[in-house]
């Protein structure tokens, strides 16, 4: 008897296993964006497949790269036709972010799972339209950034959760580069990340969504009591109708988080500063860290994070695989990147408004 039951378990168990250790078929939803790369350099890896790609431009999709990795034939101008022919498990946008909010009304009522690129979405309207798609049809909607596989950054709330600092007070967050022209961004990626539509704005939009994302993991999903933005341009020539340096304060109860998100670092930068009652963390790049308690600094060299916390696709396959899941307030969720947007929106809105000048002193006659 016991013998029949576990042949049964196995036989019943099987089709979910064969299920896990198949490649994650995915669809490709815009080429324009630079992160593209990102399909194109892990394709040989084995644990995803690309089925379809859509690309609503005809030159793009004719000129990607991805023709180097994909097969022409599942390459489609049609969104709708690519995933009705070709039964993704999961889409992966790479065109603007203002495009985002269609991908997921294309793919929620046919249960195909989504993950964008950062940030979800272009407007606090688009994010909640888009949370609403999810909920009602039971997808994921997960968005990537890069500094999420960062193993300082995951030593970096472990290290807050333990009490290793004391209370936090303070983050500073810095993130951006010398711009997307200087660094050599494409035409084609350039045309809708310096557009106010089409992106949401310029840095505030591009690099400010890292530092909302990280505190509101690091404040366990608690939005902000206050968001106040500065935004500027500094390079009009360049970028003409975006900001390319912004500056985003948050209050919470006990902390204050200054976010500063630039096109005109003289170098590239995600890194953050975070202030306790007993201590600091300056995370300093994806591998090296600091920690200063009882009045000594110390320099930490985390691990590689295991996998699948390593990776978008792996993390990807293994959320729609039903072997992880997330929390409301991890980097990758809905719910954060959600009230990623509403802080951003929240700190433009604040960027427009009436700046207070300081009080003069009365004049002397």
């Amino acid at each position: 008897m016991e013998t029949s039951i576990l042949i049964m378990a196995a036989v019943l168990c099987a089709p979910a296993a064969l299920r896990a250790a198949e490649p994650l078929r995915i669809g490709v939803a815009g080429v324009s964006h630079g992160h593209i790369h990102e399909v194109i350099s892990k394709a040989h890896r084995g644990d995803f497949t690309v089925v379809g790609v859509w690309e609503a431009n005809d030159s793009l999709r004719a000129a990607t790269h991805l023709h180097d990795k994909v097969d022409g034939a599942l390459f489609y101008a049609d969104l709708d036709r690519m995933l009705d022919q070709t039964q993704p498990e999961a889409v992966v946008a790479f065109g603007p972010v203002y495009d985002h909010l269609q991908v997921v009304e294309a793919c929620a009522p046919r249960g195909i799972h989504v993950m964008v690129e950062k940030p979800l979405a272009v407007s606090v309207e688009h994010a909640h339209r888009i949370a609403d798609l999810a909920r009602r049809y039971g997808i994921i909607v997960m968005t990537n950034y890069e500094t999420t596989w960062y193993a300082t950054n995951d030593e970096a709330f472990r290290l807050v959760r333990a009490g290793v600092i004391g209370e936090i007070t303070r983050m500073n967050i810095f993130d951006g580069h010398q711009g997307p022209v200087e660094i050599g961004c494409g035409p084609e990626f350039l045309a809708w990340l310096t557009d106010p539509k089409l992106n949401g704005g310029g840095a505030v939009m591009d690099f400010g969504c890292y530092g909302a994302n990280l505190a509101t993991k690091m404040f366990l999903g608690e939005k902000p009591l206050k968001v106040s933005g500065v935004l500027k341009q500094q390079k009009p020539h360049i970028y003409p109708k975006v900001d390319d340096d912004a500056t985003i304060v948050l209050e919470y109860p006990t902390a204050t988080v200054e976010i500063m998100a630039s096109w005109n670092w003289p170098m590239n930068r995600k890194d953050m500063h975070i202030y306790g009652s007993r201590g600091y963390i300056y995370q300093d790049t994806a591998t090296d860290m600091r920690l200063y308690t009882d009045g000594r600094e110390t320099h930490l060299a985390p691990q590689r994070l295991p996998a699948p916390y390593d990776d978008s696709f792996r993390y990807l396959a293994a959320l729609v695989r039903g072997e992880i899941t997330m929390a409301p307030y991890d980097l990758s969720a809905l719910e954060n990147n959600v009230t990623v947007v509403e802080i951003l929106e929240a700190a433009k809105r604040n960027a427009a408004g009436t700046p207070v000048r300081p009080a003069q002193p009365p004049r002397t006659k």
